[in-house]
């Protein structure tokens, strides 16, 4: 178990980084965005993009390969999930001064399926190589 969680440390501290970027209080800036309409759904998607490549990259160093496995997307997707809707819920009960979105929530799974399909893409190409 701690082999495994030493390989996700960087998903580890990202996640943190998340938690706290996305719970502090932001300056007030007029229209809907804090550069432009819409940064902030692009920073959710961003943010959870890079969280779903920093567990798959700690997956792959622990297990040392590549291996194309479902349950290990499931459990990477379900982890996202869960730290979407708990920062949600978090900006919805307890930073108020923050606005919880389930647009924000869609976001933050989308930029996680990007990440899921980056990942098969990028297996399938180098099994098709392997192949040859």
């Amino acid at each position: 178990m701690y082999k495994a969680l030493k390989q996700q440390k960087w998903a580890i501290f990202w996640t943190i980084v998340v938690l706290v970027l996305c719970n502090i209080k932001m300056p007030d800036s007029p229209g809907h965005g804090f550069f432009f309409e819409g940064f902030d759904k692009m920073t959710h998607m961003g943010f959870f993009f890079v969280l779903s490549v920093l567990l798959f990259y700690g997956k792959i160093r622990y297990q040392h390969t590549f291996a194309f496995r479902t349950l290990t997307i499931f459990k990477i997707l379900l982890i996202n999930a869960i730290l979407g809707g708990g920062i949600e819920l978090l900006q919805w009960k307890v930073f108020t001064y923050r606005s919880a979105e389930w647009w924000d929530f869609g976001c933050d799974m989308l930029g996680a399926s990007m990440a899921v399909f980056s990942y098969v893409l990028l297996h399938k190409l180098n099994f098709n190589e392997n192949e040859s």
